[in-house]
């Protein structure tokens, strides 16, 4: 009993004892080096194209700052800015931060492509931290138009589409406007065959379809090995292509086995090189790769036109896209029938003279950088186009003294005879007059 009692008085003094030296000193045994750092909702903006000295959206970033009792400073680089009230901004500023804040971040570029800068957030009492910013500095307003659109005969397709759209309405300080189209395949694969095809705009005072571009599809496959599909020089109409526009595509495709088809626009800011267009129709022989000028054989088109051209124009252009098709006989040497093979010239006369020629010979079809046509007759050298590329536009520049005055157009084809053993031939024509002008102008006034 005894050693019992003891055993309790000397546990009871051990917790006394240790009591008294927790207490003895507190205040220093408190004191901990508390962790100092700041903290980012992200690490990385990513703005996206942005026009030229214009201002992009403003995107916020949350900083959370742990312990610092220094001001917290915020530098940009490049062409980026900052703020603390998403009001007043500059590359650099700084601010308290008591626990957390919201900075805002904008871009504005002032050169074309890809800008890398950074946003760099630092304080007297640890090392900075880094929030990498992109953007890209663009020159054009894009619209996208026909998306995913399906084109064949069979399998409930149509070989056409005509949709309304609304494009760019404002032109005053664009300087080019180009249209992109991708072709892209079904899972049965694209048609096989190299086919006619076509782009349109309609003339809402006129209800008439003007072929804006032409291109011939590939064998087998898409567009997809080009970024961005067949690229179109599209500016002689854009006294057509803005505000409200009635858009048609077309392609000669007689299979169920649909070409699958994207167009967008994009308007390239810039000087224009004349700020007011008009655009005529002059030949319209563009529905199909059988419905133009037959050719080697009698015929009862009207290819004889007379134009009124008004006064104040500052320049003068004939545009014209020019294919042909068959393989009429007699063959020229190789076996190059026409008009898909044949080299020919044709001709505009203007007040009975020959004035301009267009060579229908080679344009390079081995060098397409569509390459993948296997097994399909891609290489070979047609006259005046490719499979799975644009057909040419061929502009001729009239000169300006013709300006307020009449002249006659005639559209000739070089001499040669067809022994009808081979097929027909045909060309498909579209021939257009352009007048451009600072200056309002009326178009031209064409006449049968």
């Amino acid at each position: 009993m005894r050693n019992k009692y003891f055993f309790y008085v000397f546990k009871i003094c051990l917790i006394i004892i240790a009591f008294s030296c927790s207490g003895s000193d507190s205040s220093s045994d408190d004191i901990t080096t508390s962790t100092k750092s700041i903290n980012v909702s992200q690490n990385e903006i990513n703005f996206g194209p942005v026009l030229l000295n214009q201002t992009s959206q403003t995107f916020s970033i949350s900083v959370q700052a742990n312990n610092i009792s220094s001001d917290v400073n915020f530098n940009t680089s490049n062409n980026f800015e900052v703020s603390s009230d998403n009001n007043n901004f500059s590359q650099s500023l700084s601010t308290s931060i008591s626990t957390s804040t919201i900075i805002y971040v904008r871009f504005t570029p002032t050169s074309l492509g890809n800008i890398n800068g950074k946003l760099t957030i630092s304080s007297s009492e640890l090392s900075a931290v880094e929030v990498a910013l992109q953007g890209v500095g663009e020159n054009k307003y894009n619209y996208q138009t026909f998306s995913k659109q399906s084109l064949g005969f069979g399998g409930g397709f149509s070989q056409s589409a005509v949709k309304t759209f609304q494009l760019h309405d404002d032109l005053t300080n664009i300087e080019q406007i180009k249209m992109y189209l991708q072709i892209e395949c079904p899972s049965t694969g694209c048609d096989d065959w190299d086919r006619f095809a076509n782009i349109k705009v309609k003339d809402s005072e006129t209800g008439n379809w003007y072929e804006i571009a032409r291109y011939i599809t590939p064998y087998w496959v898409g567009t997809e090995l080009l970024d961005r599909g067949l690229e179109f020089d599209v500016t002689d109409f854009k006294s057509l292509l803005n505000g409200t526009v009635e858009l048609r595509i077309y392609i000669e495709n007689w299979t169920a086995k649909a070409d699958i088809v994207s167009i967008d626009f994009d308007y390239i800011i810039g000087t224009p090189d004349y700020q007011n267009y008009a655009i005529t129709e002059i030949l319209n022989l563009h529905s199909n790769s059988i419905s133009g000028i037959p050719y080697g054989i009698e015929h009862n088109l009207d290819l004889e036109k007379s134009i009124q051209i008004p006064s104040g124009a500052g320049k003068i252009e004939f545009r014209s896209i020019i294919s042909g098709w068959g393989h009429a006989t007699p063959y020229d040497f190789g076996g190059r029938g026409c008009a898909e093979w044949c080299f020919r010239n044709h001709f505009i006369k203007i007040d009975s003279a020959q004035t301009f020629q267009h060579y229908m010979g080679s344009i390079g079809c081995a060098s397409n950088p569509i390459s993948n046509q296997n097994p399909g007759n891609w290489q070979p050298n047609r006259a005046g186009w490719c499979p799975g590329m644009a057909v040419p536009v061929r502009t001729d520049n009239l000169d300006i003294s013709y300006s307020g005055k009449s002249i006659t157009f005639e559209y000739e084809l070089e001499d040669w005879t067809s022994d009808g053993a081979g097929g027909n031939a045909f060309y498909a024509v579209s021939t257009y007059i352009v007048l451009k002008s600072n200056n309002e102008i009326s178009p031209a006034i064409v006449l049968n």
